[in-house]
């Protein structure tokens, strides 16, 4: 049985799952140097997708699409779709919320549609330990056109909403950066970049949380959303999933941040310590309103799923981790809308009996693409793993790695990324000027996993780098890049079982530094997706060496390397 799920609009793709197992994920951002968050633009990209990878339309059996238009017609493509969450005309995310045809490859094909959260739930529990030891499991999606809703999936891998937990859709976060800090100015017009909320993230790490911006923050909440007046009843009936500047309820949000802008502008607060007072609110409000909510079934601890774009926020992860009320936690590697093809397959897979386990491995993106002719500046020599890491550690410079098939989700984790040593101070400055991004942007540090916990507190595996870690302080000199302001560090921690090939460069390394660590970021063009292919790395310019599957390339300058 082949199952093919489609994602047409925001981070579109097409996954394909063949008897239970993942076979692979294309992204459409992963892509020709596509933009990030690019959808599907023509529906005969799909046959090419397919044809690319040794599969026909016709060997499709299946096929189920993402319920999000991002638009209230309900339409992508010229293809209806199902809503963006349970509605009266979809109640129960585990059934189709619509079917129809579709014409591919020449041919009309009957789909099935789910609904976007539905695509959400089953991507994050059908890749989770739970469900491989069949265990039950509470499931928090929050998107940035919605408010943070909650699921259970039983042991028999069956659904049930247990509806929102509070009136704030995700985007407020990126929103924030529309209002306050060191960004782009747009007062409510357009959307926030796609760096938005992770350039938040970093730059809180300036603020300090205070009580008077807390009390105004949770005052203004309950007045904007939560009151019984016409204008929260409004914007809560407003919140329709349709995405992007076209959500009516986003017009609501920006009112109540520009209020706060008012109010913090007589007290003489900061914008740094206004963003950093919203993030402390937010992470205590989704805490104080999950955890009754999940008790009320029971006692717990329970385990818990988190999806959405919400569960990028490695800060809101660690403190939703900490919570005794949740035995374990499962953030995938693709929570995002990049994983919303292989959820809508698996979900697909589920509507008889239930969610189940799907057999996945991380590395199921597009691998390089390779071209026959390169550019005459470049020398081109054969080079192993281990070489690269010596490379790295002599000149201490950074390296563009592009290696086998691309992973899973919107972090690069390795295998398209800048590698550097962590040692030199200088070097995370160096990386944001090379990519172009504000000062305050930490860098991730790439570990082995055994070394993890005597580097890194807690140190705990984490492959996904989707939690925080503080350096333990006799580290904190010897690799002083990878230390964010805060003193924090998103750390991917490696094994030969997540990366064979990333393992032996950073053990090899070790060997001659002393250091089981590297720096990590990811490499493709400002505001695109990874780079597709070495000549896109080389064309860009701006890093010397470039390794990528056993060939090392290094720009000539001057008739020297």
């Amino acid at each position: 049985m082949i199952t093919a799920g489609l994602k047409l609009t925001k981070s579109g793709g097409l996954a394909l799952i063949r008897d239970g197992r993942l076979e692979f994920n294309i992204e459409i951002q992963q892509l020709d140097n596509n933009p990030r968050y690019s959808g599907v633009q023509d529906l005969e990209t799909l046959p090419k997708l397919l044809a690319d990878r040794g599969y026909d339309v016709d060997d499709v059996d299946e096929w189920v699409v993402d319920g999000w238009a991002g638009t209230k017609s309900g339409r992508v493509l010229d293809v209806e779709v199902a809503p963006y969450l349970e509605t009266g005309s979809a109640p129960d995310p585990a059934l189709p919320g619509h079917r129809g045809t579709v014409l591919l490859g020449g041919k009309s094909r009957p789909y099935t549609s789910y609904p976007h959260v539905t695509s959400h739930i089953a991507a994050a529990y059908c890749t989770s330990p739970f469900a491989l030891r069949g265990e039950p499991a509470m499931v928090l999606v929050w998107d940035g056109d919605a408010f943070p809703r909650l699921y259970h999936v039983d042991e028999g891998g069956r659904i049930e909403a247990d509806g929102a937990l509070f009136p704030l859709i995700g985007d407020v976060y990126a929103m924030a950066t529309q209002h306050f800090g060191p960004f782009p100015r747009e007062s409510g017009e357009g959307e926030p970049g796609p760096h938005a909320a992770g350039n938040l993230m970093a730059y809180i790490a300036m603020g300090t949380v205070k009580d008077e911006i807390q009390a105004v923050l949770r005052t203004l909440f309950h007045e904007h959303f939560e009151a019984d007046t016409p204008r929260a009843r409004e914007y809560r009936q407003a919140v329709v999933g349709c995405g992007g500047a076209a959500e009516p309820s986003h017009r609501y949000v920006h009112a109540y941040l520009g209020e706060l802008r008012e109010r913090m502008d007589r007290l003489g607060v900061g914008d740094a310590d206004v963003l950093a007072g919203l993030h402390d609110f937010v992470e205590k409000l989704l805490i104080e309103r999950l955890v009754p909510r999940m008790r009320a079934r029971g006692d717990g601890p329970f385990n818990l799923c988190f999806a959405g774009g919400c569960a990028l926020n490695t800060k809101w992860n660690s403190a939703l981790r900490a919570e005794p009320a949740i035995r374990e936690m499962w953030v995938p590697p693709f929570p995002d809308d990049s994983g919303s093809a292989i959820g809508a397959a698996a979900a697909h897979l589920g509507r008889a009996d239930g969610l189940r386990p799907l057999e996945w491995n991380l590395r199921a993106g597009p691998a390089p693409v390779r071209h026959p002719h390169l550019p005459s500046d470049w020398s081109v020599s054969p080079c192993r793993p281990e070489e690269l890491a010596r490379l790295l550690h002599l000149t201490g410079k950074p390296a563009i790695v592009l290696s086998g098939r691309a992973k899973l989700g919107p972090q690069a984790l390795g295998s398209r990324s800048i590698l550097a040593p962590a040692v030199d101070p200088g070097m995370r400055r160096l990386l944001n000027e090379v990519k172009q991004r504000d000062g305050h942007r930490p860098v991730t540090p790439i570990c082995l996993a055994d070394h993890a916990r005597k580097v890194f507190d807690p140190g705990t595996p984490d492959p996904y780098a989707l939690f925080e870690h503080r350096l333990r302080p006799e580290w904190v000199d010897r690799i002083p890049a990878v230390q964010h302001l805060d003193g924090t560090t998103r750390v991917q921690t490696v094994s030969v079982d997540d990366d064979p090939t990333l393992t032996t460069i950073l053990r090899e390394y070790h060997k001659w530094s002393g250091i089981p660590v590297l720096c990590g970021t990811s490499a493709g063009l400002s505001g695109s997706g990874f780079f597709p292919d070495v000549v896109s790395a080389m064309r860009w310019g701006r890093i010397d060496i470039i390794w990528s599957d056993g060939v090392l390339y290094r720009r000539v300058r001057n008739g020297s390397e």
